[in-house]
């Protein structure tokens, strides 16, 4: 009896090959979709949206489409169509079925994998828009090409019908319509966010000179519409990202070459007193957030032929060697790259990983900016000096930073006076909170749990980092406090980079935090919003690891305290408010706005705050570090005419303003 079970699991189940699904094409992409577009989230969401102008943007590639207009419909549809020549709908020999079917219900099958369809592409893996089908409650598609009218229905995947119907004659020469509802079984919520498509198509409209994309927003009385057309291309690029900005030199540096078949363009130009760097990488229109071996060449290149042409003409002293981080402060780069058969790491395509491509773009750059400061002495000369004076600024502070972590790690005494510590020592479960001032650190430090929650309260409004360089900025003391609680090994212009052959260390940021949540924790009214933007500027720009890893959080304290008697509720937002009051009853309700965190005993603030158990966090991410960056250097730079401009056109869209 005992050995009678022995093939059965603990739950007393049979695993056996009853147990082993087979999924198909759709069902595996239906079943898993965070596989294939990354989450069923905002960014999930839009991602069907670039998966199909991506297939548009191919053509465009390819030299067959100079128009893509994209629509946001009512209900929130989705229309993409391009005059490239439309998709062939002829019969596929293999899966016996019409081109263009195979193309929108099937896994790896596109114009990308055999040769004469696209020299280029984005779409490298040919699941794009099977799997913006296979996600979408419904998708039509219309071709126009030979003169004639071609359209398909497909539900959730599935055609409606088994074959392409020929509808009409095609009065427009030739083109592709994409159609599509997402599918709310997939998507907990499906709301397209203008703004954040207008970003990546204007991108795209960039890095494809002469492309002409249209955005429409068909979705309100009032459309929208936007046109992204750039003849200058990837150097009307940086100019865009550096408008309102004092340019070291101008006109950006502009490299362009193909070599062993892969077309590099690059353009770069630094910025006077910026100290940031700002460099964004495509390859085949796909930006790669991750880098790889295409801008390791690029960051190769930069160094190698700037120090070549400072040696030569006797500006640098025999000791000094320009870094890399060094000649890229206040850098803006564009690195566009094609190749006919890239190597992605995953379908999200975020880090290129064709070892060939280091070398060619490293030999590019390297000419191209080598022939630039020949034919440029003074702009090479204002390259060099503004990376002496970094590299004299960059090894102070280093010296001055290191002792600082040195005197951290053998005294603990060392922490600033103000920080209430935490007694837990294991970085993964402590939590720290960047409070506002004295106040609301006195009600935090009494509502806390000791054991794992640390507070550390902020005078004031801390420096405007955008403003400043990394020398000015240690020297602040609410920052120098503020680096030393949370890890003073977090600030980012301060790592060991590595070089070129990969030589060199590179810091593991969860071990230089001390927190592993840290928590901003400001009022909610302006001045709050002011001291909130502040720190996000500051983590954003000089410890922008803290963001990557997650680590960053904004605390949501509620705005409302809504009483009845002895019947309380808290409201998190002016429209929760107005629903708890309906719902208690109009008379007799007594409603607390709470402007500061002081204004919360200790009590009422751990249950709404702080407690992990009945809290919201919202995590900082960086979606989109160019989108970012624009905001940031609008709102915190020192060009006033931006910020104004970007003031009054968003007025109007201010619900609440605390004064």
């Amino acid at each position: 009896m005992a050995g009678k079970k022995e093939d059965e699991t603990q739950a007393g189940h049979k695993y056996d090959a009853s147990n082993i699904k087979i999924l198909g094409g759709i069902e595996a992409v239906r079943k898993r979709p965070s596989m294939y577009i990354g989450s069923t989230a905002k960014g999930g969401l839009h991602h069907l949206i670039y998966e199909v102008v991506d297939n548009s943007v191919d053509e465009a590639l390819a030299g067959y489409c100079d128009t893509v207009v994209i629509e946001i419909r009512k209900g929130e549809i989705i229309s993409v169509f391009d005059n490239g020549r439309g998709i062939p709908i002829d019969l596929h020999k293999e899966a016996k079925k019409p081109a263009a079917e195979v193309v929108l219900t099937t896994l790896h099958a596109g114009g990308k994998f055999g040769t004469g369809g696209y020299k280029v592409s984005g779409g490298l893996h040919g699941v794009g828009v099977s799997v913006v089908n296979a996600l979408s409650e419904w998708m039509e598609v219309e071709i126009k090409r030979d003169g004639k009218c071609y359209n398909q229905h497909f539900d959730r995947g599935n055609p409606k019908t088994p074959k392409i119907k020929e509808d009409k004659e095609a009065k427009t020469k030739t083109g592709t319509e994409v159609i599509f509802l997402p599918d709310s079984e997939i998507f907990p919520e499906i709301k397209f966010d203008y703004d954040y498509i207008k970003y990546r198509l204007k991108e795209l409209a960039f890095l494809n000179k002469g492309l002409k994309i249209i955005l429409k927003d068909l979705r309100t009385a009032k459309e929208k519409s936007e046109t992204f057309h750039y003849e200058g291309g990837v150097v009307s690029y940086v100019e865009h990202l550096n408008e309102g900005k004092e340019m070291l030199y101008k006109p950006p540096i502009y490299i362009v070459q193909e070599k062993d078949n892969v077309f590099v363009e690059v353009c770069l130009q630094h910025v006077k007193d910026y100290y940031d760097e700002n460099t964004y990488s495509f390859v085949n229109c796909i930006k790669t957030k991750e880098g790889g071996t295409h801008l390791v060449g690029f960051k190769s290149a930069i160094t190698k032929a700037i120090n070549t042409y400072a040696r030569k003409n006797n500006f640098l002293k025999e000791e000094e060697s320009l870094q890399g981080e060094d000649l890229r402060e206040g850098l803006t780069a564009v690195i566009n790259l094609r190749i006919s058969n890239p190597q992605f790491e995953g379908q999200t395509k975020t880090k290129l990983g064709n070892s060939e491509v280091k070398g060619i773009v490293d030999s590019v750059v390297n000419d191209g900016l080598s022939v630039f400061m020949d034919k440029n002495p003074a702009a090479a000369r204002a390259i060099i000096d503004k990376g002496l004076l970094a590299y004299r600024v960059r090894q102070a502070a280093r010296k001055a930073q290191e002792l600082e972590r040195k005197k951290s790690a053998l005294d603990t005494a060392t922490l600033p006076g103000k920080l209430a510590d935490c007694s837990e020592s294991n970085a993964e479960k402590c939590e720290i909170f960047l409070v506002e001032g004295d106040s609301a650190g006195g009600s935090a430090k009494q509502g806390r749990d000791r054991r794992f929650q640390a507070i550390l309260p902020l005078k004031g409004k801390i420096l405007n980092v955008e403003k400043a360089r990394i020398d000015k900025i240690l020297a602040n003391e609410e920052i120098r406090t503020l680096i030393t609680a949370v890890g003073p090994g977090i600030i980012s212009g301060l790592k060991e980079e590595k070089d070129e052959n990969g030589n060199g260390s590179e810091k593991d940021i969860a071990k230089e935090l001390r927190y592993h949540k840290i928590v901003i924790m400001t009022d909610a009214d302006v001045d709050g919003a002011h001291i909130r933007t502040l720190l996000l500027t500051f983590f954003y720009r000089y410890a922008r690891e803290t963001v990557e890893g997650g680590y960053l959080y904004i605390a949501q304290p509620p705005l409302y305290l809504v009483k009845k008697g002895k019947e309380e509720h808290y409201a998190y937002s002016e429209k929760e408010m107005e629903k708890t009051k309906k719902a208690m009853g109009e008379q007799g309700v007594n409603i607390q706005r709470y402007k500061g965190l002081g204004e919360m005993n200790p009590t009422q603030l751990w249950e709404t705050t702080m407690n992990p158990e009945t809290r919201t966090l919202l995590r900082v991410e960086l979606e989109d570090a160019e989108v970012a960056d624009e905001i940031f250097k609008i709102l915190m730079g020192s060009e006033v005419e931006p910020r104004k401009a970007f003031i009054t056109e968003n007025a109007k869209l201010v619900k609440r303003l605390d004064i």
